[in-house]
């Protein structure tokens, strides 16, 4: 940032750390073992898609990769647009056997094949997903552009709510393993994820 910057309020938006996103694999031991927090099994990564064929058949390999990796452990993966225009990349362990590991490593490949084709603007955020001992969702999402998580809890009673209570609470509980975003006015509800 230059003096420029500085002068007239600009300032620069972090970029994403792709190491940060690595912090879910271990976390979700102690999410597991102190609060009863278990992993869904699934996870995805969402980005605005760009319809050139450069962009469709980077993501076109990505998710044969993808595939072709997570046939050993049975992941499958698959992709929808949601009503913003943006691209929902899906994977989903085998019941039964979620492994947090391996949807990192293919969220992880995915990312970064969009941000080696120049693309990296484009990447929103990757989600992970979660339940508690009594049942409800609990999503993990990953912001690329600011390089935190936070957690987002819907209200499994009410259309368009979150259980904010429940969010801090988690934060408090897990703050220290995981990068949380300290800006709590950025932790936007994603409503409609297919998880």
């Amino acid at each position: 940032m230059g003096i420029i910057d500085v002068l007239f309020g600009r300032r620069q938006v972090k970029g994403p750390a792709p190491d940060r996103l690595f912090a879910i694999t271990t976390a979700y031991v102690t999410l597991q073992a102190e609060h009863q927090i278990e992993p869904a099994g699934t996870a995805a990564i969402v980005f605005q898609a760009l319809a050139t064929s450069e962009f469709e058949a980077t993501l076109k390999e990505m998710e044969d990769v993808v595939r072709a990796t997570g046939g050993e452990n049975g992941t499958t993966v698959g992709t929808q647009d949601d009503e913003y225009g943006y691209r929902w990349m899906v994977l989903r362990n085998p019941e039964g056997a979620p492994s947090i590991e391996d949807l990192a490593v293919a969220i992880n490949a995915v990312s970064s094949s969009i941000e080696a084709a120049g693309h990296g603007e484009r990447l929103l955020c990757a989600v992970f997903a979660f339940k508690d001992a009594a049942g409800r969702r609990i999503l993990f999402i990953y912001n690329y552009k600011r390089g935190n998580w936070y957690p987002f809890v819907p209200d499994p009673t009410a259309d368009k709510q979150r259980l904010a209570e429940r969010e801090l609470q988690i934060k408090a509980q897990i703050g220290d393993e995981l990068p949380i975003e300290p800006e709590i006015e950025r932790w936007f509800p994603l409503w409609g994820i297919p998880l």
